[in-house]
């Protein structure tokens, strides 16, 4: 049984930092509440409070409602801070540029950084939503000292097999992978089954 994990509850750490693309921390946070027997912890940076405004619209409130319990980004001193809080897994949903950089180079100098070098030390799961386009080398090389340490980097792409209607879908299809990554069960998107490839007479 994964740190963390007990008959009553997993919990899940969930970031939201500054880069573009709140809504799949929000739409992770949504998914996650509504499975039984998950206990999320939330931590959003300054300018990932900023992205929820600007992108999506949402209150502080109406996010905080989506998880268990919220910590200040800047309390380094909270639960989420210390190898003694037992937790199966940490998302950064999406992560920063930034955020990356102190990942890869162990600066834990905010809770969320904190928090994932916690995850890393305690050999458990952090999976990271990259989001930056076009990479330079020191964006590439950064995700290359975050996998050495043990992170996934999970960019969120979109799979354009699965024929997404809406940008609803794209999201769903980025955020169904992270939840394959927590082994959590969903019906976000639908899997390959081949049938397109035996179709096709190749």
């Amino acid at each position: 049984m994964p740190p963390g994990d007990s008959a009553l509850s997993r919990r899940i750490i969930v970031a939201i930092s500054g880069a573009s693309g709140a809504v799949y921390g929000t739409r992770l946070l949504q998914v996650l509440h509504a499975l039984a027997g998950i206990e999320t912890h939330l931590v959003v940076s300054d300018a990932g409070w900023r992205n929820l405004d600007q992108e999506q619209g949402m209150s502080r409130v109406a996010v905080e409602a989506l998880a268990d319990q919220v910590h200040d980004a800047r309390d380094v001193g909270a639960s989420i801070a210390s190898g003694s809080f037992l937790c199966s897994a940490m998302v950064v949903a999406p992560c920063s540029m930034r955020t990356l950089a102190a990942v890869a180079h162990g600066l834990a100098d905010n809770l969320i950084t904190r928090a994932a070098d916690v995850v890393l030390k305690e050999r458990r799961r952090l999976v990271l939503m990259v989001r930056e386009s076009p990479l330079h080398l020191g964006h590439l090389r950064n995700m290359v000292s975050a996998t050495e340490m043990g992170a996934i980097i999970c960019p969120p792409m979109p799979a354009f097999y699965q024929r997404p209607q809406s940008v609803a879908e794209l999201v769903d299809g980025s955020v169904a992978r992270v939840l394959d990554l927590l082994d959590l069960p969903h019906d976000l998107a639908p899997r390959w089954d081949g049938r397109a490839l035996a179709t096709a007479g190749s």
